[in-house]
């Protein structure tokens, strides 16, 4: 098949600026075939090379004594004691999730278990964060039911339990959703696979499912803002099987008790093309790869085409040739192709065969480590103007308009369709601040929580990135977790625009900051830019996934509030509105400052609630929506009403950091507060549970009636 003639429209259509197909000229030294193209389009897009914040990202904290392994391979590796380690990372799919929900969000779920277990970890749980559009926008409806059902669909069947997340809805996602999916597994710290090639003339080893024609183009697609040309871009989603990804799973984890694996890649953005560049420019090494040995599903595939195809559920490994029998007839067990496609060489080339002819032949390190790399203009975000005065509401109705809202509402209808209980470790389900996992076959347990406010990085996007951060800090110490290290998902628009990139900027400057102060170093992570449709941008989301350890399960805090027990606050309270959840959902008003994030605070009264916590019954911490939402939701958890002396609007809504919220009995109270003056920390009795109602100062409501708000408003907002 003869291959197109390159023209500037299609270097375009490739996604390379005219700058960069000069620089691809200088490289090569003459005009690239088609194929070429394509690979370098594919290693150059930003999804791949990540070009526009490599300089921003090398600024953060990525080690500490819990770290194994940092940021670079597919997935962050962190020390859990007794020769144990957990690997975990989040990625975004948005993108795909957006043209096509269900299988988009399936096989972002897909990827990201790929990415785990290719380390040599078996997963054991999963996480998703998620962002929509308005309600009443034609489309959500539609996207929320496809990426629930897809997330569903594929995590159950391949058998993790998906134990936390968080849905948010805001009109800058109406033309552009985000779906972060995350995965952790657990493996043995001295079993770990990495993607390095080692060795000349070893087998590069095809394994998994058959390629098609699905995903072609992928990555450059999710390097670009949508415009109204949204349609055509359907076939660059993939296709997922959860049935095939779990057969891979069981098979690529006894191959590697095998002794037979040298490297090993999973095969996601740009499929073949970047799985095997990553592999040998790691290890310093050429590849030669002989298409006509890639196990195709349809016919008269082009080299372009197998190239780019992102068909899922495929590995690529390199392999000890004395090993080879072994190897494959593991994979022909699993009922999975086992090809040989290449074999590994000296030079410094990617030479790509397809029917007796050279199709590519390119220096393999220019594609990976000398893709372009931009130093973007960037200008601050600007301050925010002073919050002024707020509207009046009462207690009560500034309640109902928070728990009336799809944001706030109870998430059941979301968590249902997930299977949380699958593999029976899951300790702690979603509902609470973070879903707990036992370390299978130990007394051990693994915290894990996702979270952002994209309304504070929006206004604030330093202290937004600390938050981030700090509430992810907040989440697993509120379930008793000590927080070990953080992954990051960071969704914005077009970096391209230099206010963008302030919002890049100052949000990775944050979370540097606060991944330090809180010894959570970043170890994995993902980039997400252009998001973005007809110029407008989504609103900056810089996701953080964190994990943290339980020593004892006897340490969880998990309770729920008992008649008479006392309501506490852990932490200073001053009343901060601006950007808060309830001048958001009762009034419309996004205005004023993100809340000012104290990192030493934070630490403080984290340490402090782990320290006490054989005194709390119950602990959330205190987020969106302030002390009332919390109180609000604790007592729903409960069935038990609650009654707060504050009833003004800042002390009930005011969304200050370093908070939590517990329950405790008398004597427990008792206890917190003697050691909150030993501590230094401060510790407010606050009101009580017990009851029907929901008491908010002198305003009050049943809780049966508030309840029946909260846990219909979901269903009813997505149809």
């Amino acid at each position: 098949m003869t291959e197109p003639a390159i023209t500037p429209e299609i270097v375009a259509a490739h996604g390379l600026k005219p700058d960069e197909w000069q620089r691809l000229l200088g490289i090569i030294g003459r005009a690239p075939t088609f194929t070429e193209l394509g690979i370098f389009s594919a290693m150059w897009n930003e999804h791949c090379s990540y070009k526009s914040s490599k300089k921003w990202l090398r600024t953060l904290p990525t080690s500490g004594p819990q770290v194994i392994c940092g940021p670079g391979e597919n997935a962050g590796v962190v020390d859990i004691g007794d020769g144990q380690a957990v690997i975990f990372k989040m990625e975004s799919h948005n993108h795909p999730s957006y043209i096509e929900p269900h299988q988009g969000a399936a096989t972002g779920v897909g990827g990201i278990l790929r990415d785990v277990f290719t380390m040599g970890a078996r997963p054991i749980a999963a996480m998703n964060a998620l962002s929509f559009g308005e309600p009443s926008h034609p489309k959500t409806a539609h996207l929320v039911k496809g990426v629930v059902e897809g997330i569903g669909g594929y995590g159950n069947a391949f058998g993790v339990p998906t134990v936390g997340g968080e849905v948010r809805f805001h009109k800058s996602y109406n033309g552009n959703c985000l779906v972060n999916a995350f995965a952790a597994g657990l493996a043995d710290a001295d079993k770990i696979f990495y993607s390095a090639a080692s060795g000349v003339g070893m087998p590069v080893v095809y394994l998994g499912a058959k390629t098609g024609r699905d995903g072609v183009g992928g990555a450059t697609m999710a390097s670009a803002e949508f415009d109204e040309t949204i349609e055509e871009k359907r076939p660059t989603v993939q296709v997922g099987d959860p049935f095939t990804e779990k057969r891979l799973l069981e098979a690529c984890l006894e191959l590697m008790t095998s002794g037979a694996v040298i490297s090993i890649q999973d095969m996601g953005a740009a499929g073949l093309t970047c799985s095997a560049v990553e592999m040998g420019d790691k290890g310093g090494l050429g590849i030669k790869l002989q298409l006509d040995d890639v196990p195709q599903r349809e016919a008269n595939m082009t080299a372009y085409e197998m190239m780019l195809s992102e068909s899922q559920e495929r590995m690529l490994m390199v392999l000890k040739p004395e090993l080879e029998d072994v190897a494959r007839a593991i994979f022909v067990k699993w009922d999975l192709d086992f090809a040989i496609v290449g074999e590994t060489i000296p030079e410094d080339r990617f030479l790509i065969l397809h029917g007796n002819e050279v199709k590519a032949d390119l220096p393999l390190s220019k594609l990976s480590s000398s893709a372009p790399e931009y130093d973007r203009p960037w200008v601050e975000t600007p301050a925010a103007a002073p919050l002024g005065e707020v509207p009046a509401i009462g207690a009560i109705a500034g309640l109902r308009a928070l728990i009336g809202s799809p944001s706030y509402a109870h998430k059941s209808w979301v968590w249902e369709q997930y299977d949380s209980q699958v593999g029976a470790d899951t300790v702690v389900t979603p509902g609470l601040p973070a879903g707990v996992v036992r370390v299978h076959g130990t007394g051990k347990a693994l915290a894990f929580t996702s979270d952002v406010t994209p309304r504070y990085v929006k206004a604030n996007p330093f202290e937004g990135g600390k938050q981030a951060v700090a509430e992810a800090y907040r989440n697993l110490t509120a379930v008793g977790a000590l927080p070990l290290a953080t992954t990051d998902n960071l969704n914005f628009g077009n970096p391209e625009k230099p206010e963008i990139m302030g919002q890049f900027v100052g949000a990775i400057k944050g979370i540097g900051a606060a991944v330090a102060a809180l010894e959570m170093p970043i170890v994995s992570g993902n980039v997400s830019l252009y998001n973005e449709t007809d110029g407008k941008g989504i609103l900056p989301t810089p996701t953080i996934g964190a994990v943290g350890i339980l020593y004892s399960l006897d340490e969880v805090i998990a309770g729920k509030p008992q008649p008479g027990d006392v309501a506490l606050v852990i932490g200073e309270t001053f009343g901060h509105l601006g950007q808060s959840a309830l001048l958001a959902e009762a009034f419309g008003i996004e205005a004023g400052d993100a809340p000012p994030v104290d990192l030493a605070a934070e630490k403080r009264n984290g340490d402090f609630l782990r320290a006490n916590r054989k005194a709390i019954r119950a602990a959330t911490d205190l987020g969106d929506g302030g002390l009332a939402l919390a109180a609000f939701e604790m007592a729903d958890g409960a069935g038990l009403g609650v009654t707060l002396i504050p009833g003004d609007t800042p002390a009930l809504f005011g969304e200050d950091q370093a908070r939590y919220l517990v329950a405790a009995s008398e004597a427990g109270a008792a206890a917190l507060e003697a050691a909150a003056l030993v501590a230094g920390v401060q510790v407010t009795r606050i009101g009580t549970f017990g009851g029907d109602k929901v008491t908010f100062g002198s305003d009050s409501a049943p809780l049966a009636d508030l309840s029946a708000l909260y846990r219909s408003a979901f269903a009813q907002a997505v149809g």
